[in-house]
């Protein structure tokens, strides 16, 4: 009985351990097998990407240079300038002396074809940064015109231009402004028409549009054209006081007299400047 007990025993453990290795040896080609169809997951994935890189590479090769020039991440201030526009020579005029490569620069803006076998990678390079900087330029004569308005007056009503950062006027909406009509001069400036005061644009991407693309004259006439959109200022009926510590600051301060001093520059800077 003993004898038998043990050999039952033996073939049980034995029958275990078969059974064990056989759990191992499931679990082994289930792993594998898991492993082979990850990864012929992540190769389908890889191709999907692939795929949807190619289209909007494709995309991006069959739009047209206007729509993928204002489509950049950083040019939303920018409107589409009509083809007829820019094909109408007088609406150029006095542009060609400030954009190198001005012949290929309209052509590349119009989508027309460039001999591009016949320019070396620099040149191509140069013309790619003229046909912006010419864009930029005729953009600024565009927005003056009344479609040109128009297609502004819709970004502004989107509030693509931000709105001004000063307290008391309540959110009112910007508009570019460049003080200079000459590139390379100034960066674009927000002109608020509540506090007639100009400021950086809010978003740091913004920071590098050269501001001779909007013009020093196109906020102004288009507020002309729209002076419904200007809200009134909000006059606060008590001026703010600063403190310390819950304490005025005494008037007789260098602190006080230092703010009516810059107070009182600025203001007659403003009436010689209006004179």
């Amino acid at each position: 009985t003993a004898v038998s007990f043990k050999y039952n025993a033996i073939v049980t453990k034995k029958s275990l351990k078969m059974s064990s290795e056989n759990n191992l040896d499931v679990e082994e080609s289930i792993l594998i097998q898991s492993d082979a169809e990850n990864e012929r997951s992540g190769s389908i994935n890889i191709e999907q990407n692939e795929m949807v890189s190619e289209l909007s590479a494709s995309e991006e090769d069959s739009s047209p240079w206007i729509s993928w020039f204002v489509n950049m991440r950083g040019n939303e201030f920018y409107c589409v300038v009509e083809e007829d526009f820019i094909q109408e020579e007088f609406n150029l005029t006095g542009l060609s002396s400030m954009v190198p490569y001005f012949d290929y620069a309209v052509d590349m803006i119009l989508d027309l074809e460039i001999p591009l076998e016949t320019l070396s990678e620099d040149q191509q390079e140069i013309i790619e940064t003229a046909a912006e900087v010419l864009y930029g330029l005729i953009h600024a004569r565009y927005i003056i015109t009344s479609k040109g308005m128009q297609k502004m007056f819709e970004k502004y009503k989107n509030n693509d231009f931000g709105r001004c950062p000063r307290v008391n006027c309540r959110g009112q909406a910007v508009v570019p402004l460049g003080l200079s009509d000459n590139p390379r001069i100034y960066p674009v400036n927000m002109f608020c028409p509540c506090c007639k005061d100009i400021y950086y644009p809010k978003s740091s991407k913004h920071a590098g549009i050269d501001g001779a693309y909007f013009g020093s004259t196109f906020a102004h006439l288009f507020l002309l054209n729209y002076i419904d959109l200007i809200q009134p200022i909000n006059i606060p009926s008590e001026p703010y006081v600063p403190r310390i510590f819950g304490f005025k600051i005494s008037k007789e301060s260098d602190y006080c007299k230092s703010r009516r001093k810059i107070k009182s520059d600025s203001d007659s800077n403003a009436e010689n400047a209006e004179d």
